[in-house]
């Protein structure tokens, strides 16, 4: 850890308050770390990066907030990784754009949608952050709407989950990237359906996005033919014993075990299924799955576990170029998942869109701003060429993969067999069926 580094997490552990931390760009990102952000409590803000040649002021400064799990299960999944993938995106648009300044700021939410509330209220009255990224768990999305939308910001949502975010609880003030639960469901559980998984049992994490995630998945099972025999709901984020949920799905007859988690639940779920010999006679499917948790597991235990991305590292050519160019900010075999490469992805088209518009107006209405950007084609090396819909609702493929064999993997990212591809308008809920106000039909 450099020595600015070290001082910025002093003085965080010291102090209740948002204090601002200078730090050189150039520090790797996993310089940040769990102690760090545990230690400043609410305002968690442990970090200052800025970005551009000259002098930053803040009327000619695009701010920008990355809320995220820096502690918590999730924090694999979203965490340090994210923050690299943020840092990507301004970093080369910088250099191509020298004279527009960009600030980062770091904050943990703790999973807890009132630290989450409290970190964003004051980012925006006393910070001056003009866009929140990341934002974290669906509860804390949620329950931000009301603050960005009175406060006229822009939210770019890339690890929240959960599909009523373009639904019913919509919102002119942000953008949904990477996935949400209805994609994951529709691609893998029809999928599994027509293979002859036709008997389903959820295990599911009791908050928002799990509830989603299930609901989304049930109703795909049943359109297929299958039908949900049980389900369980455990308590989020208190325990990593779930012995008692997967005997109640092992004695209930389902040919198919459904995971409404994601992150340590998920891991520790598969693993515990492992030992009771679950997958010899059940198929096991994540609702949520990443490469981050199949690399987390092991092949051995993830071996044959069925999930959707709407990002795979070795894809493409581009997706490849990419993991070239982020690897530096990671630690050694970290590949990161499609919640993390939204990090890249929506605050790059976000600052394409502030050079089109300029500083000023960008800073001006965040609704004017998730307007502009629905104009704007997308196109980066994550997700490739998409759009962005009425209802916010960002566009691009999706896959569904099988995780390899160990023995036919050739190197520690090499973990998914590509299954079936989904193209951008067949990925996500059809526009009509959401049910958010902004759409006119």
């Amino acid at each position: 850890m450099s020595s600015a580094a070290l001082a910025a997490a002093k003085i965080a552990m010291q102090s209740r308050r948002s204090e601002l931390h200078k730090v050189s760009k150039e520090d790797n990102v996993m310089a940040i770390t769990r102690r760090t952000f545990i230690g400043s409590g609410l305002a968690s803000a442990g970090a200052l990066w800025t970005f551009g040649h000259a002098r930053a002021d803040a009327a000619n400064t695009i701010r920008f907030g990355h809320l995220t799990d820096m502690s918590g299960v999730y924090r694999d999944v979203e965490g340090p990784t994210s923050v690299a993938c943020l840092q990507q995106a301004v970093e080369e648009f910088t250099k191509a754009n020298p004279a527009f300044k960009v600030e980062i700021l770091i904050a943990d939410h703790q999973n807890k949608a009132d630290i989450g509330l409290g970190i964003i209220r004051q980012w925006f009255d006393v910070d001056g952050v003009d866009v929140i990224t990341n934002i974290g768990n669906s509860a804390v999305a949620l329950g931000a709407k009301p603050v960005i939308e009175a406060k006229d910001k822009v939210a770019l949502i890339s690890s929240a989950g959960s599909s009523a975010l373009t639904g019913a609880s919509c919102s002119a003030n942000w953008v949904h990237w990477s996935w949400d639960s209805w994609c994951l469901a529709h691609s893998t559980a029809t999928s599994m359906v027509r293979t002859g998984g036709d008997k389903w049992f959820f295990v599911t994490a009791d908050y928002a996005f799990g509830h989603a995630a299930q609901a989304d998945a049930a109703k795909f099972v049943q359109a297929a033919g299958g039908k949900v025999i049980g389900t369980v709901k455990y308590p989020y984020g208190t325990t990593t014993d779930f012995s008692s949920y997967l005997l109640q799905a092992q004695g209930s007859g389902a040919n198919v075990i459904a995971f409404a988690n994601s992150g340590a639940d998920l891991v520790n779920c598969m693993k515990q299924s492992q030992e009771f010999g679950l997958a010899k006679t059940t198929r096991l499917a994540a609702m949520v799955g990443y490469i981050t948790d199949v690399l987390a597991m092991g092949l051995p235990t993830a071996n044959g576990m069925t999930l959707t991305e709407t990002f795979y590292w070795d894809l493409n050519d581009r997706t490849r170029a990419f993991q070239k160019r982020i690897a530096p900010k990671l630690a050694p075999g970290v590949f990161p998942n499609m919640s993390q490469v939204g990090d890249y992805s929506g605050p790059l088209h976000y600052l394409k869109t502030v050079k089109e518009v300029g500083v000023a107006s960008a800073k001006a209405s965040g609704r004017g701003m998730v307007a502009m950007m629905k104009k704007m084609p997308t196109d980066d090396d994550c997700f490739g060429k998409g759009s962005i819909r009425a209802d916010g609702r960002k566009i691009h493929p999706a896959y569904l993969f099988e995780v390899k064999p160990p023995q036919e993997s050739t190197s520690r990212g090499d973990v998914y067999r590509l299954r079936a591809s989904l193209p951008a308008d067949d990925a996500f809920r059809p526009l009509a069926d959401g049910g958010c106000p902004l759409v006119k039909m």
